[in-house]
């Protein structure tokens, strides 16, 4: 978790002065970022190539949550889930081969691999940079200073020209739904969990419960997942969700839309929840998947004068807080709580500090994945939200059925483009196999305001998955070759 989190951390206002010891080269920094992940260091390693001076404080292992505890390593159980399916498909391709299980203590450990050498990786590349990593938590103690309490208890005051929060995320849940980290889990938990469970509920239907719904189902659990909203991944296009629902009513994975939560109680075999109208479901584990909520409180932001909301700090369109030594960037402000977005925020504040000029992030403009089986991935924006602008649209859907890659992986799904009337791409959404190394293409189109006509122009490689965006956009500009209905 980066810097300042909400584990442990000292009494409100406790200073320690009778411990305090200056840190060695403490400067004072140009830059002092509070939190080692996506957008604080991207943030530090892009100062530094600006000729400043940074501090870079973090409590726990660099790369935050995403490293640690988010993306590296979901997306290796991913993996690890991707071959159990495909060994026990084998035989679909003529393959002979035989599954006789997954070996939890082998996958933790392949799992664990990855992250430790991308850690070290990481912390070896921002040494080198000169920057200083200062170990132990931070709490914002002045409009240019941050106080730094260390393992054995003492403080250290690091003062910056320029202070970036970048303190991160963590689990939420529910009004009086505890999580025991037992029966009733995070998906901190589910990382490191020592057992395949028999069966799970999973509470939310986003992306953190989809691909955890993904990678059980793949190691043989039972799985059934609750959403509030009508739909898996409510904030993808709705025919994208409808897909990937038909995808997991095959796998076997069940759910329930529309469906509130209403209360949950431990029994010998595991936990029951009620849902809203009285339905039941017995589990082995509940896990809570609502969402993450920004690492604020008890760090000191408001007392200095830095503007919150529902606990994430306000800033402007170039991350600027209230107060005007401060910026903060990541899952602590209200934007997409993605890497990629971190990356992109901590350059922002980074060349800003600089002297440059970066323009705003247009956050459409992001491409999003979720990394479940199939994978569904898009990037621009939805048809419903394109009319709630105003636009007329005309929109076309290449079903993979009419792509021979994705026959020969054995997947299904669709790309679905979303134009302008006679004019340009809004909104290009993927849902199959791989399509997440598909979205690049699909960033460009959207980011560099492309016509469909103009997109149909390009030649695109046979045979591949990539057609399928060809495909589509040469059926927008009134030219079908392949395209089905």
């Amino acid at each position: 978790m980066p810097a300042g989190g909400n584990e442990t951390r000292p009494a409100e206002g406790a200073n320690r002065k009778s411990k305090e010891r200056p840190v060695a080269n403490s400067g004072p920094f140009d830059i002092v970022v509070l939190g080692g992940g996506s957008g604080g260091y991207a943030c530090a390693l892009r100062a530094v190539e600006l000729g400043k001076t940074v501090a870079l404080i973090e409590r726990d292992k660099l790369g935050g949550t995403c490293l640690n505890r988010g993306c590296i390593p979901t997306k290796a159980l991913l993996h690890a889930a991707e071959v159990a399916d495909q060994t026990r498909e084998a035989a679909t391709f003529g393959v002979k081969a035989s599954f006789d299980g997954v070996d939890i203590a082998g996958v933790h450990a392949y799992k664990d691999k990855v992250v430790t050498t991308t850690v070290k990786g990481l912390t070896g590349l921002i040494k080198s940079k000169g920057i200083t990593i200062i170990e132990g938590e931070g709490r914002l103690t002045g409009p240019t200073q941050v106080t730094v309490t260390a393992a054995d208890g003492s403080t250290d005051v690091v003062e910056g020209g320029h202070v970036v929060l970048a303190t991160g995320s963590a689990p939420k849940s529910l009004p009086g739904l505890e999580i025991d980290g037992e029966r009733i889990i995070s998906s901190d938990h589910a990382l490191v969990l020592d057992r395949i469970p028999s069966s799970v509920v999973i509470l939310g239907g986003g992306v953190i419960g989809v691909e955890f719904a993904s990678v059980w189902r793949s190691f043989g659990a039972e799985v059934t997942i609750v959403e509030a909203l009508p739909h898996l991944l409510p904030l993808e296009e709705e025919s994208s969700s409808k897909r990937l629902e038909r995808a997991f009513r095959r796998r076997g994975i069940k759910y329930e839309l529309g469906s509130r939560f209403e209360s949950a109680k431990p029994t010998d075999g595991g936990v029951s929840i009620t849902l809203e109208g009285g339905k039941t479901i017995d589990a082995e584990l509940l896990l809570v998947a609502v969402g993450r909520g920004p690492v604020s409180e008890q760090l000191g932001f408001e007392e200095v004068g830095v503007e919150t909301e529902r606990g994430f700090v306000k800033v402007d369109e170039y991350c600027r807080t209230s107060v005007p030594t401060v910026s903060a960037v990541g899952d602590l402000i209200p934007t997409l709580q993605l890497a990629h977005v971190g990356f992109a925020e901590g350059i922002l504040v980074a060349e800003r500090l600089g002297g440059l000029n970066p323009a705003p992030i247009d956050y459409d403009g992001v491409p999003r994945i979720t990394y479940s089986d199939p994978e569904v991935a898009s990037v621009g924006i939805t048809s419903a939200i394109a009319r709630e602008r105003g636009h007329e649209t005309t929109e076309v859907t290449y079903d993979l059925a009419g792509n021979p890659k994705s026959k020969i992986l054995n997947t299904q799904g669709e790309v679905k483009v979303i134009a302008e009337k006679d004019g340009r791409v809004l909104g290009i959404h993927m849902v199959g196999a791989r399509v997440g190394e598909l979205i690049t293409e699909g960033q460009l189109i959207y980011n560099w305001e492309a016509l469909p006509s103009e997109v149909a122009q390009l030649i695109h490689p046979h045979p591949t998955q990539s057609e399928a965006v060809g495909e589509a956009h040469l059926a927008l500009a009134g030219k079908p070759l392949h395209v089905h209905g």
